[in-house]
């Protein structure tokens, strides 16, 4: 009984906001610190934008007969992939005496032609951690987006008691907005209700695949990121990032969050890990989960 009531402790006194103001002192070398919270940038939006855009492209164009149905709806931009697709084939030739029809990679096979590394989660490198995230094959430069937090967008004034209790998942940006990355459970219900009731025909307005063991988005694993420890320093910081409206339509099959509100006319809300240095194969990420903004 009294164990039970530690673990579920545990997972909750992260969100309890008279143990935070007492603990955060005791816990100032794991802290990150910035002025103000417009200066909560490592990289600028355009970069994170950017970097998005060409995963989610490269996976797009990976898998491209299985959007058959999608592009058939959108003759403008089907034109566009079967030119940047051709320029792949060629490309392919080049760099290969396999004249073969082409191949499909997998997305963590992807993630590497496009970004130089992949990431996968394992038993972390910390005594009774749990699962971490690690870099299993390549390099991460500094100010790379190296994973994504995905989960449930909730506004301050929303609901997400029930699905609080003994979640350790749940993620809070500077403004309040809160992120339930559980993938289990109730959150793993709710995300999926929200899913299906936001998409417009064909077209999948988010990725549910982090819920499972088959990624779609092998950068959506952020919320197995531990928080580094006096011997383990953080490498990578969160960054929030709102997603703008002329995102492609075809493209957000691939954004792990979803809005918990269909009615709230704003920005989806992500949120990204960026490297806080260069990273290398085989390295576990750390990140640093208080934010104090003076």
């Amino acid at each position: 009984m009294l164990r039970a009531l530690r673990r579920r402790w545990d997972a909750y006194k992260y969100r309890f906001v008279p143990w935070l103001a007492l603990n955060l002192r005791r816990k100032r070398r794991t802290l990150r610190y910035v002025p103000e919270s417009s200066q909560d940038k490592i990289i600028s939006d355009e970069d994170v934008f950017e970097t998005l855009l060409k995963v989610f492209k490269a996976l797009f164009i990976n898998d491209f007969s299985r959007h058959a149905h999608i592009l058939a709806l959108l003759p403008e931009i089907k034109c566009k992939y079967v030119e940047l697709l051709t320029i792949e084939q060629k490309q392919s030739k080049v760099n290969s005496c396999n004249h073969q029809s082409q191949r499909v990679f997998s997305p963590e096979e992807v993630l590497l032609n496009t970004l130089g590394f992949t990431i996968s989660r394992d038993q972390s490198s910390l005594v009774s951690a749990g699962t971490g995230v690690f870099v299993t094959k390549g390099f991460v430069p500094k100010g790379t987006v190296v994973s994504m937090y995905p989960g449930t967008v909730y506004r301050k004034h929303e609901p997400i008691f029930f699905q609080s209790l003994g979640n350790p998942f749940i993620f809070r940006c500077i403004d309040g907005v809160l992120i339930d990355g559980n993938d289990k459970g109730l959150s793993r219900s709710v995300y999926r209700s929200c899913s299906r009731r936001d998409q417009l025909g064909p077209f999948q307005m988010n990725d549910e695949s982090w819920l499972t063991a088959a990624l779609q988005n092998p950068l959506a694993v952020g919320q197995y990121v531990n928080n580094c420890s006096h011997e383990k320093a953080a490498n990578v910081c969160y960054q929030e990032f709102d997603v703008p409206g002329y995102f492609p339509v075809e493209l957000k099959q691939y954004l792990p969050n979803i809005v918990y509100s269909h009615d709230i006319e704003s920005h989806l809300r992500c949120v990204v890990l960026v490297a806080l240095r260069d990273i290398k194969q085989g390295e576990e990420l750390f990140s640093n989960y208080y934010t104090v903004v003076s």
